[in-house]
């Protein structure tokens, strides 16, 4: 194994953000960094565009320009006073980070992650590869290298990130298992329980935490399934009444190990706070010495994966000869 020591505590939050406030969130992002690290976690996660929150809008009606553009003003730019401050927040109290994003790209806004290790180094970033239906509103789509969603991180072994509904997508999925990861977090949004006759269970508390729960059986991790919680305050700012973003609530973080079973208690769906456990790295030995979906459970001879990992930039340089094939 990677890591370097036999347990690891961690720590996923379940908290609300300073809506559409970017130096409120991440005033409070540094606040739960420093409580995690005081209780002895080594790494502690944040939900699905935790700064500067989820833009639950677009589910009650698909063009608002007032809150986009307050949006796009508060998110975040990776190379920024903001992203630094939570970066230094990190090394200040020797605690890795697993930080979800609004990234503000030259004003194009992007669902993204990145890992910060204990010394403050951003170790990956990555952007959701597509986002989900009314997301396609506000964020665009990733290219190839966020696919590099595994990095190694010291202290902790191989850490990897997917965003929401990415936990349902098969080729991603096999793809970061491919990739060794022995601690993944699933970043998602408020999700709410689910009511009979209205939307989807897949979308629902219920679903997303058992898409949660399949990954770690499937790819024999242990999930730090993180979400965040919605007030009666950001409902009204965005007038998501009868939507699945009006109803205060949709906490429902989790921690589960690599064979499924719940490590971590429930807060109720209203609460912020911090779930913690400790990681036992021998259990990822037993899940894999049962099953190891890219390993000695695989059959490469008749199934594989074909992968284009590159950035695609929208202007490249093309060489001599290439005229006519593909980027």
């Amino acid at each position: 194994m990677g890591s370097q020591a036999p347990t690891i505590k961690v720590a996923v939050t379940q908290a609300e953000p300073a809506w559409f406030d970017l130096d409120g969130t991440v005033a409070k992002t540094c606040k739960l960094i420093k409580e995690a690290a005081s209780n002895g976690a080594k790494l502690v996660t944040f939900p699905e565009v935790w700064l500067p929150g989820y833009p639950a809008w677009i589910w009650a009606r698909p063009v608002d320009f007032a809150l986009s553009t307050e949006y796009t003003k508060n998110s975040l730019k990776i190379d920024s006073p903001q992203m630094q401050m939570i970066r230094d927040c990190a090394a200040e109290n020797n605690i890795a980070v697993c930080l979800g994003f609004s990234e503000n790209a030259d004003n194009s806004l992007y669902i993204s992650q990145a890992i910060i290790g204990a010394d403050g180094s951003i170790k990956m970033a990555r952007r959701k590869l597509k986002p989900t239906h009314m997301e396609r509103t506000v964020f665009g789509d990733a290219t190839g290298d966020s696919l590099n969603n595994v990095v190694d991180v010291e202290g902790l072994g191989k850490v990897g990130a997917l965003a929401c509904w990415e936990h349902l997508q098969p080729l991603l999925k096999y793809h970061t298992c491919l990739l060794k990861e022995e601690i993944h977090v699933g970043a998602w949004p408020p999700v709410i329980p689910y009511v009979a006759g209205q939307g989807l269970w897949s979308m629902s508390r219920e679903g997303c935490r058992n898409l949660s729960r399949t990954f770690a059986i499937e790819s024999q991790t242990f999930v730090l399934h993180t979400t965040a919680i919605i007030g009666p305050a950001a409902i009204e700012k965005m007038g998501t009444q009868g939507t699945m973003f009006g109803v205060h609530g949709g906490g429902s973080s989790a921690i589960f190990g690599p064979d499924g079973r719940q490590l971590s208690e429930d807060l109720e769906q209203t609460e912020e706070g911090i779930l913690y456990a400790e990681l036992d790295f021998d259990e990822v030995l037993r899940s894999k010495s049962f099953v190891d979906v890219v390993g000695h459970y695989s059959r490469p001879d008749l199934l594989w994966l074909g992968v284009d990992d590159r950035q695609k930039l929208p202007v490249r340089p093309q060489q001599d000869g290439e005229v006519g094939k593909k980027a």
